[in-house]
C-alpha cells in the first residue's frame, strides 16, 4: 500500500509517534481531503477500508490477503454505507471505526513488544490527551473547548472565534511578555478542525465562515496572500456538503 511501508515502533514514545502519524492522515482524509476521499469510497466497489499512515497520508484499499494480517485491519466495508445515510453521519462513524483501529493498533505494538502495566498506562493517558477523530470531525472538540473557555475565561476579551480581527493574518508573535500571555491564554486551546492539533501563535490559521472551525493555513491549503482575497471562507467539509434525499 502506498505509504504503508511496515516499521515496529518498540517504546512508548515511538508508538504513540506512529499513533499520531496515523491519525493525522485519517483526519484529512475525513476533512480536508474529504471529497476526494468521498469519491473513492463507491458503494459499487469491494469491500473497501481506510487506512492511515505514520507518514500522515490515507489510503482507502481492499483489506490484506495474509490471514491474519501483520497489523489489526481497519472496518470493513465502510463504502456501503456511503449513499444509505447523511454525509455527516457517515463520516462520523467512520471516524468512530477510525479511531478504534487507531487504539488496536496501538495496542497490538504494546503487546507485541511486552509494555508492562505502567507503559501501557502511560501509552493510553497519552493517547487519551488527544482528541479523538470523531471529535475533531463533528466538532465536538471545538465544543468542549468553548465550553471549558466559557467557565475559565473570566476576561472581556472578546473570544477570537466571534472576531473577524486577523482572522486572514498570521497572528503577530509578541516580544512583551504580557502580550504573549495574553495571546496564548485566549487562543491556546483551539483545535485545528483538519489535524487536531493546538493553536500555535506562530502560524497562520483561518476560520471558516459557515462552521466556525479553525484551521491551520498549512492543513486545507490556504496562505496569507490568498486569504486577502477571500470574502468568505468555508473549509473543506462545508464546501463539500451536498442535500440528501
Amino acid at each position: 500500500m502506498e505509504g504503508g511501508a511496515q516499521y515496529n515502533p518498540r517504546t512508548v514514545e515511538e508508538v504513540f509517534r506512529d499513533l499520531k502519524g496515523r491519525r493525522t492522515g485519517l483526519i484529512k482524509a475525513l476533512t480536508a481531503d474529504v471529497e476526494e476521499f468521498y469519491q473513492q469510497c463507491d458503494p459499487e466497489k469491494e469491500n473497501l477500508c481506510l487506512y492511515g499512515f505514520p507518514s500522515e497520508q490515507w489510503e482507502v484499499n481492499l483489506p490484506a490477503e495474509e490471514v491474519p494480517p501483520e497489523l489489526p485491519e481497519p472496518a470493513l466495508g465502510i463504502n456501503f454505507a456511503r449513499d444509505g445515510m447523511q454525509e455527516k453521519d457517515w463520516l462520523a462513524l467512520v471516524a468512530v471505526h477510525s479511531d478504534a483501529w487507531l487504539l488496536s493498533v496501538a495496542f497490538y505494538f504494546g503487546a507485541r513488544f511486552g509494555f508492562d502495566k505502567a507503559d501501557r498506562k502511560r501509552l493510553f493517558n497519552m493517547i487519551n490527551d488527544l482528541p479523538t477523530i470523531y471529535e475533531v470531525v463533528t466538532g465536538a472538540a471545538k465544543k468542549q473547548v468553548k465550553e471549558r473557555s466559557s467557565v475559565s475565561n473570566h476576561s472581556s476579551t472578546k473570544s477570537k472565534s466571534n472576531s473577524k480581527v486577523g482572522k486572514y493574518s498570521k497572528v503577530e508573535v509578541k516580544d512583551e511578555d504580557d502580550g504573549l500571555d495574553e495571546e496564548e491564554e485566549e487562543h491556546g486551546d483551539t483545535l485545528c478542525g483538519a489535524c487536531g492539533e493546538n493553536y500555535a501563535s506562530d502560524e497562520f490559521w483561518i476560520c471558516c465562515d459557515i462552521c466556525e472551525r479553525w484551521f491551520h493555513g498549512k492543513c486545507v491549503k490556504i496562505t496569507p496572500a490568498k486569504a486577502e482575497h477571500i470574502k468568505q471562507y468555508k473549509c473543506p467539509t462545508c464546501s463539500n456538503k451536498r442535500p440528501r434525499p
